[in-house]
Protein backbone atom coordinates (compact mmCIF):
# COMPACT_ATOMS: atom_id res chain seq x y z
CA UNK A 1 0.00 0.00 0.00
CA UNK A 2 1.46 3.06 -0.79
CA UNK A 3 1.46 6.24 1.74
CA UNK A 4 1.85 9.52 -0.03
CA UNK A 5 3.32 11.76 2.81
CA UNK A 6 1.52 15.43 3.23
CA UNK A 7 3.56 18.41 1.52
CA UNK A 8 4.88 20.94 4.32
CA UNK A 9 2.93 23.84 4.75
CA UNK A 10 5.24 27.02 4.54
CA UNK A 11 3.38 28.73 7.19
CA UNK A 12 4.66 26.03 9.79
CA UNK A 13 8.45 26.26 8.67
CA UNK A 14 9.09 27.48 12.33
CA UNK A 15 7.96 24.60 13.61
CA UNK A 16 10.73 22.94 12.80
CA UNK A 17 13.83 23.05 15.17
CA UNK A 18 16.27 22.59 12.68
CA UNK A 19 14.55 25.92 11.16
CA UNK A 20 14.57 27.72 13.79
CA UNK A 21 18.10 26.61 14.57
CA UNK A 22 19.02 27.50 11.72
CA UNK A 23 17.32 31.09 11.78
CA UNK A 24 19.15 31.76 15.12
CA UNK A 25 22.64 30.89 13.84
CA UNK A 26 21.84 33.38 10.88
CA UNK A 27 20.30 36.01 12.93
CA UNK A 28 23.12 35.92 15.45
CA UNK A 29 25.91 35.81 12.60
CA UNK A 30 24.67 38.54 10.60
CA UNK A 31 24.50 40.50 13.56
CA UNK A 32 27.89 39.56 15.08
CA UNK A 33 29.48 39.51 11.71
CA UNK A 34 27.74 43.22 10.64
CA UNK A 35 28.14 44.77 14.36
CA UNK A 36 31.92 43.76 13.75
CA UNK A 37 32.31 45.47 10.44
CA UNK A 38 30.87 48.67 11.45
CA UNK A 39 32.68 48.82 14.70
CA UNK A 40 36.08 48.07 12.86
CA UNK A 41 35.60 50.31 9.56
CA UNK A 42 34.46 53.16 12.26
CA UNK A 43 37.74 52.51 14.65
CA UNK A 44 39.98 52.43 11.52
CA UNK A 45 38.36 55.16 9.62
CA UNK A 46 38.66 57.55 12.90
CA UNK A 47 42.35 55.96 13.05
CA UNK A 48 43.46 56.57 9.69
CA UNK A 49 42.08 60.36 9.84
CA UNK A 50 43.91 61.10 12.46
CA UNK A 51 47.10 59.87 11.73
CA UNK A 52 46.83 61.70 8.49
CA UNK A 53 45.92 64.84 10.23
CA UNK A 54 48.31 64.61 12.90
CA UNK A 55 51.24 63.73 9.80
CA UNK A 56 49.95 67.36 8.31
CA UNK A 57 50.14 69.01 11.25
CA UNK A 58 53.76 67.56 12.15
CA UNK A 59 54.63 68.17 8.48
CA UNK A 60 53.78 72.07 8.58
CA UNK A 61 55.73 72.37 11.85
CA UNK A 62 58.92 70.84 10.19
CA UNK A 63 58.72 73.34 7.18
CA UNK A 64 58.33 76.32 9.03
CA UNK A 65 61.14 75.14 10.40
CA UNK A 66 63.55 74.14 7.68
CA UNK A 67 62.47 77.56 5.75
CA UNK A 68 65.77 79.89 5.87
CA UNK A 69 64.72 83.69 5.11
CA UNK A 70 67.56 85.65 3.90
CA UNK A 71 67.92 89.68 2.58
CA UNK A 72 65.54 91.12 0.78
CA UNK A 73 62.59 88.24 2.22
CA UNK A 74 64.53 85.52 0.18
CA UNK A 75 63.46 82.14 1.30
CA UNK A 76 65.41 78.77 0.61
CA UNK A 77 64.74 75.28 2.22
CA UNK A 78 67.49 74.40 4.34
CA UNK A 79 67.49 70.43 3.18
CA UNK A 80 64.13 68.21 1.84
CA UNK A 81 61.01 67.63 4.08
CA UNK A 82 61.54 63.78 5.67
CA UNK A 83 58.98 62.95 3.74
CA UNK A 84 60.40 61.70 0.39
CA UNK A 85 56.75 61.58 -0.96
CA UNK A 86 56.88 65.55 -1.24
CA UNK A 87 59.95 64.92 -4.36
CA UNK A 88 57.38 62.53 -6.56
CA UNK A 89 55.92 64.64 -9.07
CA UNK A 90 51.88 64.98 -8.69
CA UNK A 91 52.13 62.14 -5.70
CA UNK A 92 49.34 63.78 -3.92
CA UNK A 93 51.97 65.16 -1.21
CA UNK A 94 52.44 68.75 -1.52
CA UNK A 95 53.91 71.86 0.20
CA UNK A 96 53.94 75.73 -0.47
CA UNK A 97 55.96 78.79 1.28
CA UNK A 98 54.90 82.28 0.14
CA UNK A 99 55.75 85.71 1.20
CA UNK A 100 53.21 88.15 0.94
CA UNK A 101 53.93 90.05 -2.69
CA UNK A 102 57.12 88.09 -2.64
CA UNK A 103 58.91 85.17 -3.34
CA UNK A 104 56.80 81.56 -3.80
CA UNK A 105 58.28 78.03 -3.16
CA UNK A 106 56.76 74.86 -3.84
CA UNK A 107 57.37 71.31 -3.67
CA UNK A 108 59.34 69.29 -6.37
CA UNK A 109 55.65 66.97 -6.14
CA UNK A 110 53.91 70.24 -7.48
CA UNK A 111 54.29 70.17 -10.94
CA UNK A 112 51.17 72.08 -11.44
CA UNK A 113 48.98 74.44 -9.87
CA UNK A 114 49.24 76.18 -6.41
CA UNK A 115 47.85 75.83 -2.79
CA UNK A 116 45.47 78.46 -1.64
CA UNK A 117 47.89 80.56 0.95
CA UNK A 118 44.42 82.01 2.56
CA UNK A 119 44.18 78.69 4.63
CA UNK A 120 47.49 80.14 6.49
CA UNK A 121 45.65 83.29 8.34
CA UNK A 122 47.33 83.05 11.68
CA UNK A 123 50.01 81.69 13.91
CA UNK A 124 47.99 79.11 14.70
CA UNK A 125 47.58 75.93 12.88
CA UNK A 126 44.35 75.93 11.05
CA UNK A 127 43.02 72.67 8.43
CA UNK A 128 40.11 72.83 5.79
CA UNK A 129 39.30 70.82 2.87
CA UNK A 130 40.65 72.79 -0.44
CA UNK A 131 41.06 72.42 -4.00
CA UNK A 132 44.57 71.09 -4.67
CA UNK A 133 47.24 70.19 -7.46
CA UNK A 134 45.20 66.91 -8.19
CA UNK A 135 41.88 66.85 -6.67
CA UNK A 136 40.24 68.14 -3.22
CA UNK A 137 43.21 68.11 -0.69
CA UNK A 138 43.45 68.47 3.40
CA UNK A 139 45.34 71.59 4.02
CA UNK A 140 47.11 72.78 6.69
CA UNK A 141 48.80 75.95 7.25
CA UNK A 142 50.63 78.41 9.15
CA UNK A 143 51.66 82.35 9.22
CA UNK A 144 55.03 83.77 10.56
CA UNK A 145 56.54 87.00 10.11
CA UNK A 146 59.86 88.08 8.71
CA UNK A 147 62.67 90.38 9.95
CA UNK A 148 60.59 92.57 7.99
CA UNK A 149 57.11 92.31 9.80
CA UNK A 150 55.79 90.37 6.32
CA UNK A 151 53.48 87.45 6.42
CA UNK A 152 54.86 84.35 5.35
CA UNK A 153 52.43 81.61 4.85
CA UNK A 154 53.59 77.47 4.89
CA UNK A 155 51.12 75.25 3.49
CA UNK A 156 51.20 71.38 3.58
CA UNK A 157 48.37 69.65 1.60
CA UNK A 158 47.58 65.54 1.15
CA UNK A 159 45.02 65.01 -1.42
CA UNK A 160 41.54 63.56 0.20
CA UNK A 161 41.37 60.61 -2.24
CA UNK A 162 44.22 59.01 -0.61
CA UNK A 163 42.73 58.94 2.23
CA UNK A 164 39.92 57.80 1.10
CA UNK A 165 41.65 54.83 -1.12
CA UNK A 166 42.82 53.40 2.50
CA UNK A 167 39.87 53.24 4.15
CA UNK A 168 38.20 52.30 0.91
CA UNK A 169 40.99 49.30 0.82
CA UNK A 170 40.74 48.54 3.96
CA UNK A 171 36.55 48.02 4.00
CA UNK A 172 36.80 45.37 1.06
CA UNK A 173 39.96 43.51 2.46
CA UNK A 174 37.74 43.58 5.93
CA UNK A 175 34.11 42.60 4.49
CA UNK A 176 35.65 39.65 2.14
CA UNK A 177 37.69 38.31 5.48
CA UNK A 178 34.20 38.47 7.50
CA UNK A 179 32.28 37.46 4.79
CA UNK A 180 34.09 34.43 4.39
CA UNK A 181 34.13 33.67 8.38
CA UNK A 182 30.53 34.32 8.28
CA UNK A 183 30.54 31.55 5.80
CA UNK A 184 32.41 29.27 7.76
CA UNK A 185 30.21 30.01 10.94
CA UNK A 186 27.24 29.39 8.77
CA UNK A 187 28.59 26.23 7.52
CA UNK A 188 29.84 25.06 11.30
CA UNK A 189 26.24 25.97 12.15
CA UNK A 190 24.83 23.59 9.76
CA UNK A 191 27.09 21.05 10.35
CA UNK A 192 25.78 21.42 14.61
CA UNK A 193 22.52 21.56 13.53
CA UNK A 194 22.74 17.92 11.46
CA UNK A 195 25.27 16.41 13.50
CA UNK A 196 22.87 17.39 16.61
CA UNK A 197 19.40 16.29 15.49
CA UNK A 198 21.05 12.81 13.45
CA UNK A 199 19.49 11.04 16.56
CA UNK A 200 15.94 12.44 16.45
CA UNK A 201 16.50 11.39 12.26
CA UNK A 202 17.42 7.82 13.83
CA UNK A 203 14.26 8.09 16.51
CA UNK A 204 12.26 9.30 13.28
CA UNK A 205 13.55 6.51 11.36
CA UNK A 206 12.94 3.98 14.34
CA UNK A 207 9.40 4.94 14.41
CA UNK A 208 8.89 4.89 10.80
CA UNK A 209 10.25 0.82 11.01
CA UNK A 210 7.82 0.55 14.28
CA UNK A 211 4.46 1.99 12.32
CA UNK A 212 6.12 -0.65 9.27
CA UNK A 213 5.41 -3.34 11.90
CA UNK A 214 9.34 -4.66 11.07
CA UNK A 215 9.68 -4.35 14.89
CA UNK A 216 8.02 -4.54 18.10
CA UNK A 217 9.83 -1.24 19.79
CA UNK A 218 12.48 1.80 19.72
CA UNK A 219 15.35 0.70 18.65
CA UNK A 220 18.98 1.96 18.35
CA UNK A 221 21.23 3.98 21.19
CA UNK A 222 20.08 8.04 22.21
CA UNK A 223 21.98 10.45 23.92
CA UNK A 224 21.23 10.65 27.86
CA UNK A 225 18.77 13.86 26.64
CA UNK A 226 16.45 11.34 24.53
CA UNK A 227 17.03 8.11 25.77
CA UNK A 228 14.39 8.51 28.70
CA UNK A 229 11.72 9.32 26.52
CA UNK A 230 12.86 6.37 24.40
CA UNK A 231 12.24 4.23 27.02
CA UNK A 232 9.31 5.79 28.45
CA UNK A 233 7.96 5.10 24.76
CA UNK A 234 9.01 0.98 24.83
CA UNK A 235 7.53 1.06 27.64
CA UNK A 236 4.73 2.38 26.83
CA UNK A 237 4.39 0.34 23.43
CA UNK A 238 4.85 -3.23 25.58
CA UNK A 239 2.13 -2.09 28.40
CA UNK A 240 -0.15 -1.18 25.25
CA UNK A 241 0.53 -4.34 23.46
CA UNK A 242 -0.20 -6.17 26.89
CA UNK A 243 -3.84 -4.56 26.71
CA UNK A 244 -4.21 -5.26 23.58
CA UNK A 245 -3.78 -9.07 24.43
CA UNK A 246 -5.94 -9.53 27.05
CA UNK A 247 -8.47 -7.24 25.16
CA UNK A 248 -8.37 -10.22 22.27
CA UNK A 249 -8.30 -13.16 25.17
CA UNK A 250 -11.33 -11.32 27.10
CA UNK A 251 -13.18 -11.20 23.98
CA UNK A 252 -12.64 -14.90 23.08
CA UNK A 253 -13.56 -16.20 26.69
CA UNK A 254 -17.13 -13.59 26.62
CA UNK A 255 -17.66 -15.09 23.26
CA UNK A 256 -17.58 -18.49 24.84
CA UNK A 257 -18.93 -17.86 28.05
CA UNK A 258 -22.45 -16.36 26.27
CA UNK A 259 -22.30 -18.95 23.16
CA UNK A 260 -23.03 -22.24 25.65
CA UNK A 261 -26.07 -20.29 27.74
CA UNK A 262 -26.94 -19.05 24.46
CA UNK A 263 -26.82 -22.63 22.76
CA UNK A 264 -28.93 -24.36 25.84
CA UNK A 265 -31.72 -21.65 25.43
CA UNK A 266 -31.63 -21.80 21.90
CA UNK A 267 -32.32 -25.82 22.13
CA UNK A 268 -34.96 -25.37 25.03
CA UNK A 269 -36.62 -22.95 22.45
CA UNK A 270 -36.62 -25.59 19.80
CA UNK A 271 -38.07 -27.96 22.41
CA UNK A 272 -40.90 -25.65 23.19
CA UNK A 273 -41.18 -25.35 19.09
CA UNK A 274 -42.15 -29.51 19.35
CA UNK A 275 -45.54 -28.51 21.15
CA UNK A 276 -48.78 -26.64 19.92
CA UNK A 277 -49.22 -24.86 22.80
CA UNK A 278 -45.96 -22.77 23.09
CA UNK A 279 -45.08 -22.64 19.64
CA UNK A 280 -45.60 -19.01 19.40
CA UNK A 281 -43.50 -17.88 22.66
CA UNK A 282 -40.96 -20.61 20.86
CA UNK A 283 -40.61 -18.63 17.93
CA UNK A 284 -40.27 -15.54 19.69
CA UNK A 285 -37.11 -16.71 21.82
CA UNK A 286 -35.87 -18.64 18.57
CA UNK A 287 -35.77 -15.07 16.63
CA UNK A 288 -34.31 -12.88 19.51
CA UNK A 289 -31.52 -15.86 20.60
CA UNK A 290 -30.78 -15.36 16.65
CA UNK A 291 -30.10 -11.47 17.22
CA UNK A 292 -28.32 -12.13 20.43
CA UNK A 293 -25.82 -14.48 18.66
CA UNK A 294 -25.55 -12.32 15.73
CA UNK A 295 -25.33 -9.36 17.96
CA UNK A 296 -22.21 -11.27 20.22
CA UNK A 297 -20.45 -11.87 16.98
CA UNK A 298 -20.55 -8.65 15.04
CA UNK A 299 -19.84 -6.97 18.71
CA UNK A 300 -16.98 -9.22 19.37
CA UNK A 301 -15.82 -8.50 15.56
CA UNK A 302 -15.83 -4.86 16.55
CA UNK A 303 -13.70 -4.98 19.89
CA UNK A 304 -11.00 -7.20 18.31
CA UNK A 305 -10.59 -4.64 15.62
CA UNK A 306 -10.68 -1.71 17.64
CA UNK A 307 -8.44 -2.85 20.26
CA UNK A 308 -5.79 -4.31 17.31
CA UNK A 309 -6.44 -0.84 14.96
CA UNK A 310 -3.53 1.89 14.91
CA UNK A 311 -1.29 -0.64 17.34
CA UNK A 312 2.32 -0.16 16.65
CA UNK A 313 4.19 -2.77 14.73
CA UNK A 314 1.01 -4.25 13.00
CA UNK A 315 1.72 -5.33 9.54
CA UNK A 316 0.51 -7.82 7.29
CA UNK A 317 1.91 -9.47 3.91
CA UNK A 318 -1.18 -9.83 1.73
CA UNK A 319 0.31 -12.93 0.29
CA UNK A 320 0.92 -14.64 3.59
CA UNK A 321 -2.38 -13.75 4.46
CA UNK A 322 -4.05 -14.30 1.62
CA UNK A 323 -2.31 -17.90 1.57
CA UNK A 324 -4.66 -19.84 3.89
CA UNK A 325 -7.90 -18.23 3.02
CA UNK A 326 -7.89 -19.10 -0.43
CA UNK A 327 -6.99 -22.68 0.57
CA UNK A 328 -9.95 -22.66 2.94
CA UNK A 329 -12.21 -21.02 0.07
CA UNK A 330 -11.73 -23.59 -2.17
CA UNK A 331 -12.60 -26.66 -0.10
CA UNK A 332 -15.52 -24.59 1.19
CA UNK A 333 -17.11 -23.58 -1.86
CA UNK A 334 -15.22 -26.88 -4.24
CA UNK A 335 -17.50 -25.74 -7.00
CA UNK A 336 -16.04 -22.08 -7.04
CA UNK A 337 -12.64 -21.26 -8.90
CA UNK A 338 -10.82 -18.52 -6.77
CA UNK A 339 -7.50 -16.87 -8.95
CA UNK A 340 -5.05 -14.38 -7.46
CA UNK A 341 -3.17 -11.72 -9.47
CA UNK A 342 -0.77 -9.99 -8.12
CA UNK A 343 0.04 -6.86 -9.55
CA UNK A 344 2.11 -5.51 -6.35
CA UNK A 345 4.54 -8.77 -5.66
CA UNK A 346 5.13 -10.24 -2.60
CA UNK A 347 5.97 -7.80 -0.62
CA UNK A 348 2.68 -5.86 -0.80
CA UNK A 349 1.69 -5.23 2.87
CA UNK A 350 -0.67 -3.68 4.82
CA UNK A 351 -0.99 -1.97 8.18
CA UNK A 352 -3.15 -4.36 9.64
CA UNK A 353 -2.91 -6.50 12.25
CA UNK A 354 -2.62 -10.15 10.97
CA UNK A 355 -6.11 -11.82 12.44
CA UNK A 356 -8.47 -8.37 11.34
CA UNK A 357 -6.95 -8.59 8.24
CA UNK A 358 -7.63 -12.41 7.91
CA UNK A 359 -11.02 -11.98 9.05
CA UNK A 360 -11.84 -9.00 6.73
CA UNK A 361 -10.34 -10.52 3.48
CA UNK A 362 -12.04 -13.81 4.69
CA UNK A 363 -15.84 -12.07 4.90
CA UNK A 364 -14.82 -10.49 1.50
CA UNK A 365 -13.96 -13.96 -0.30
CA UNK A 366 -16.51 -15.61 1.56
CA UNK A 367 -19.22 -13.50 0.80
CA UNK A 368 -17.95 -13.35 -3.25
CA UNK A 369 -17.78 -17.45 -3.03
CA UNK A 370 -21.53 -17.97 -2.07
CA UNK A 371 -22.64 -15.05 -4.84
CA UNK A 372 -20.46 -16.08 -7.69
CA UNK A 373 -21.67 -18.65 -10.68
CA UNK A 374 -18.57 -19.92 -10.98
CA UNK A 375 -15.04 -17.97 -10.41
CA UNK A 376 -13.90 -15.19 -7.66
CA UNK A 377 -11.02 -13.10 -9.10
CA UNK A 378 -8.49 -11.16 -6.31
CA UNK A 379 -7.08 -8.64 -7.74
CA UNK A 380 -3.99 -6.44 -5.82
CA UNK A 381 -3.09 -3.56 -7.57
CA UNK A 382 0.33 -1.76 -8.21
CA UNK A 383 -1.06 0.71 -5.16
CA UNK A 384 -1.90 -2.27 -3.12
CA UNK A 385 -5.46 -1.58 -3.53
CA UNK A 386 -7.23 -5.50 -3.11
CA UNK A 387 -10.53 -6.29 -5.33
CA UNK A 388 -12.63 -9.17 -4.81
CA UNK A 389 -14.78 -9.81 -8.08
CA UNK A 390 -17.11 -12.01 -8.70
CA UNK A 391 -19.35 -13.60 -11.74
CA UNK A 392 -22.83 -13.45 -9.39
CA UNK A 393 -26.17 -11.36 -10.03
CA UNK A 394 -24.58 -7.99 -8.25
CA UNK A 395 -26.98 -5.92 -6.31
CA UNK A 396 -29.42 -3.02 -7.19
CA UNK A 397 -28.69 0.12 -6.87
CA UNK A 398 -30.43 0.63 -3.78
CA UNK A 399 -29.04 -2.33 -2.37
CA UNK A 400 -25.70 -1.32 -2.61
CA UNK A 401 -26.32 1.64 -0.35
CA UNK A 402 -26.95 -0.64 2.98
CA UNK A 403 -25.10 -4.06 2.16
CA UNK A 404 -22.96 -3.06 5.00
CA UNK A 405 -25.88 -2.92 7.83
CA UNK A 406 -26.09 -5.27 10.47
CA UNK A 407 -28.23 -8.26 9.41
CA UNK A 408 -28.33 -7.47 5.36
CA UNK A 409 -29.03 -10.96 3.94
CA UNK A 410 -30.71 -10.21 -0.13
CA UNK A 411 -31.46 -13.77 -0.39
CA UNK A 412 -32.26 -15.26 2.55
CA UNK A 413 -32.25 -18.83 1.09
CA UNK A 414 -28.12 -18.23 0.74
CA UNK A 415 -26.27 -19.46 3.97
CA UNK A 416 -24.98 -16.92 6.34
CA UNK A 417 -25.84 -14.37 9.10
CA UNK A 418 -25.49 -11.26 7.37
CA UNK A 419 -22.93 -10.00 9.11
CA UNK A 420 -20.03 -10.43 6.77
CA UNK A 421 -19.60 -7.54 4.82
CA UNK A 422 -21.09 -5.45 8.15
CA UNK A 423 -18.12 -6.94 10.10
CA UNK A 424 -15.25 -6.32 6.88
CA UNK A 425 -16.82 -2.47 7.07
CA UNK A 426 -16.01 -2.19 10.96
CA UNK A 427 -12.74 -3.43 10.35
CA UNK A 428 -11.23 -1.41 7.49
CA UNK A 429 -13.16 1.67 8.77
CA UNK A 430 -11.27 0.82 12.21
CA UNK A 431 -7.63 0.97 10.38
CA UNK A 432 -8.59 4.23 8.38
CA UNK A 433 -9.42 1.97 4.89
CA UNK A 434 -12.20 2.53 2.66
CA UNK A 435 -14.24 -0.13 1.72
CA UNK A 436 -16.57 0.05 -1.66
CA UNK A 437 -19.49 -2.04 -3.64
CA UNK A 438 -19.92 -1.22 -7.32
CA UNK A 439 -21.74 -3.65 -10.23
CA UNK A 440 -19.23 -4.69 -12.53
CA UNK A 441 -19.66 -2.73 -16.32
CA UNK A 442 -21.85 -4.22 -18.66
CA UNK A 443 -21.65 -6.50 -20.45
CA UNK A 444 -20.35 -8.86 -17.54
CA UNK A 445 -22.34 -9.30 -14.36
CA UNK A 446 -20.86 -9.55 -11.08
CA UNK A 447 -20.14 -7.32 -7.83
CA UNK A 448 -16.26 -5.83 -7.24
CA UNK A 449 -15.39 -4.67 -3.95
CA UNK A 450 -12.33 -2.50 -3.88
CA UNK A 451 -10.53 -2.30 -0.47
CA UNK A 452 -7.76 0.40 -0.62
CA UNK A 453 -6.21 3.34 1.53
CA UNK A 454 -8.47 6.54 2.50
CA UNK A 455 -7.87 8.92 -0.05
CA UNK A 456 -7.67 13.05 0.73
CA UNK A 457 -12.05 13.07 -1.06
CA UNK A 458 -12.77 9.66 0.59
CA UNK A 459 -15.81 10.56 3.27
Amino acid sequence: MTHHAPLPDPRGLLNSLRARVLLAILVWVGLGIGGIWFSATRVFTKHIEEQYHEELDVHVRELAGLVKIGPGEHIELTRPLSDPRYLVPLSGFYWQVSVDRGMILRSASMTRGALDEDVAHGPVIVHRLDNGPTGPAITYGLIRKSPSGRDIHFVIATDQRLLDETIARFTRELTLWLLALAVALVATGLFIVVFGFRPLDRLAQATSRLRAGTTARLDGHYPVEIAPLVDDLNAYIAHNTAIVDRARVQAGNLAHALRTPLAVITDEAERLAQDGGTSASAAVLLEQTRLMAQQIEYQLARARSAAGSGAPGAISRLSDVLAPILSAMRRLHPDKRFDLVNHAGPEAAWPVDPVDLSELLSNLIDNAGKWSESRVQLVIGEDGSVRVIDDGPGLAVGDIARAFEIGSRFDPGKPGSGLGLAIAHDIATAYGLSLTLENRPSPAHGLIVQLRARGPTDP
